[in-house]
């Protein structure tokens, strides 16, 4: 993982002072601004299901498939932030964005605090409460949205400016291994004990710690402004891109030439470079770089920027058309998780969730086993199975490799996960628990950790392996954003989760409100088959793709 953004925006700032910044010093104030607003973040996104259904009476599924959608923005936002930091720098990026997350954290507090801003209470004995009035809603929508963005563009932003702080490879890969440690250490810290406030002691005690947080990770951030070193925006590669399909459609009527001479190579291009023609496959973009008069001015500069590309902005484009069909199985590999990490929250609160006589384990709390056991699984996988790896087979596992160890143990997590279901709904008939809203299944909580970590096992492998091909195989100029492809595709899994739980709803009888009315475990099953259908797609889709890079 840490390969993956090791090198990444290497570009060093004109200004000499900015030259003469950066290095360890700016270490603190990066990574304290992470823990802050990661905290805050995952301290009220962590058990918003729960939030909606006992605070503003949101049917369970309902409430779940809210939470994929906020999931699905918070997982695309980052890319989009990533794409916007690239035109304007990520220092403002993040000062702006920190502050918006503050704002949406803001609002989210408030209608914990004031009655004005949630429904009333459910009438004691009764099943039928009052729904939330549209500016309640509105209050609470917006809060999420606001925070929703600010993370957006703060997540991998961080990361970004965080290595431009080094000039070293080997200090770049041990920043972003700290990166990762801190991430995911103050994500556990909130999905657990922000949460165990939530649940146990106050909820507006629990955001209002959030809006701590988040003020602190902007104060810490801020503080080390002057130590930053500052890298000067070149502007997104992505219109560079668009310009490729606009040349090659207004020329559309030209006829290709086989000649390299007539191929715009840019300025100051070296001689090896000019001499070479275009690769010939989707050969219609050639005639983007095509040379055709008035495209080019006395001075060799191009006078039509949207009629005439560089060869090598031409082949960036045909690269990211080639990586798709890998990027596409990424995303159902990817649905699977986002399907199980909601629906074992709506499992874990119609079961026995002590552990021990004092403590009771929080239902949104349930996403820790993931990540946990992510975290754990790639310091084993990277210090003993990597290493054993290349002393039997003579080289390390490629990306690809990695990534389809991934898809395996993904499906063997639906599997399991669908037995598990099995034995609950079983236990829950049994004991005559069919259409008792809020009784508890005489079954631990426990029983689902097994499936929760066999999937962040297949993430230490997926995860990384995903990084690390898209930071490998982008082209240059895209590489401040290959990183965040990974969020792109988590993003698209949670709204493509969101549609497929609301057609399971509409054809099936599987995810009723009551769960245990329902068969959650042939949700399941049917996951196992996408996962396995996935992963011979993924194997077709591996077998012919070629490295960019040998």
């Amino acid at each position: 993982m840490a390969a993956a953004t090791s090198t990444e925006l290497q570009l060093q700032s004109s200004d000499p002072a900015s030259s003469r910044r950066g290095g360890w010093s700016t270490f603190p104030f990066i990574i304290g601004s992470l823990a802050g607003l990661t905290l805050a973040v995952s301290g009220w996104g962590t058990n918003l299901v729960v939030y909606l259904i006992e605070k503003f009476h949101v049917e369970s599924i309902a409430a779940t498939q809210i939470v994929n959608i906020v999931s699905g923005c918070t997982s695309l936002l980052p890319v989009i932030g990533a794409i916007i930091a690239d035109s304007f720098g990520c220092f403002s990026v993040i000062c702006i964005s920190a502050f918006i997350s503050l704002l949406g954290t803001i609002l989210i507090a408030l209608t914990s605090i004031l009655k004005t801003l949630r429904p009333q209470l459910c009438e004691s004995g009764s099943w039928f409460c009052s729904s939330p009035s549209k500016i309640q809603f509105a209050v609470l929508y917006s809060g999420v949205a606001l925070g929703s963005i600010g993370l957006g563009g703060t997540r991998f932003t961080i990361a970004a400016l965080g290595a431009n702080q080094f000039d070293r490879v080997k200090e770049k890969e041990v920043f972003f291994n700290w990166f990762v440690v801190i991430m995911y250490a103050s994500a556990v810290t909130g999905s657990t004990v922000i949460v165990y406030i939530e649940d146990n002691v106050s909820w507006t005690l629990a955001y209002g710690i959030c809006v701590v947080a988040n003020v602190i990770s902007i104060c810490i951030f801020l503080l080390g402004s002057r130590y930053y070193r500052l890298v000067n925006p070149r502007g997104s590669p992505f219109m560079s891109l668009a310009r490729v399909v606009v040349a090659a459609i207004r020329k559309r009527n030209f006829k290709i030439s086989s000649k390299a001479e007539d191929y715009y190579h840019g300025e100051d291009t070296p001689k090896e470079i000019v001499a070479s023609t275009p690769i010939k496959s989707f050969e219609f973009l050639n005639r983007a770089a095509l040379i055709t008069e008035g495209d080019i001015r006395s001075d060799g500069s191009i006078s039509k920027p949207w009629r005439l590309c560089s060869q090598q902005e031409v082949e960036d484009l045909k690269t990211l058309i080639r990586i798709f069909p890998i990027l596409s199985s990424g995303i159902f590999l990817s649905t699977p998780i986002a399907v199980i990490s909601s629906l074992t929250v709506l499992q874990a609160l119609t079961v026995d969730r002590h552990f021990g006589p004092y403590f009771k384990i929080p239902a949104g709390s349930m996403i820790v086993f993931i990540l946990t056991s992510t975290a754990v699984s790639v310091t084993l996988v990277d210090r003993f199975l990597y290493p054993i790896w290349q002393k039997l087979i003579g080289q390390p596992p490629t990306p690809l490799q990695r990534i389809g160890l991934g898809h395996v143990i993904n499906a063997l997590g639906m599997a399991i996960a669908a037995i598990v279901e099995s034995k609950r709904l079983e236990v829950a008939r049994s004991r005559h628990h069919m259409d008792q809203p809020g009784s508890t299944v005489p079954m631990l909580v426990l029983w689902f950790v097994p499936q929760l970590a066999v999937v962040g096992f297949g993430e230490a492998f997926h995860y990384p392996g995903q990084v690390t091909f898209y930071y490998q195989e982008f082209p240059k100029s895209l590489r401040s954003t290959a990183t965040a492809m990974i969020s792109m595709i988590m993003g698209i899994a949670y709204y493509l989760s969101t549609a497929i739980i609301d057609l399971i709803q509409r054809v099936t009888g599987w995810l009723p409100n009551d769960i245990n009315n329902g068969r959650m475990d042939n949700v399941y099953w049917m996951l196992l088959v996408v996962a396995v259908l996935n992963f011979f797609y993924y194997l077709l889709c591996a077998r012919f793709y070629k490295y960019q890079i040998p």
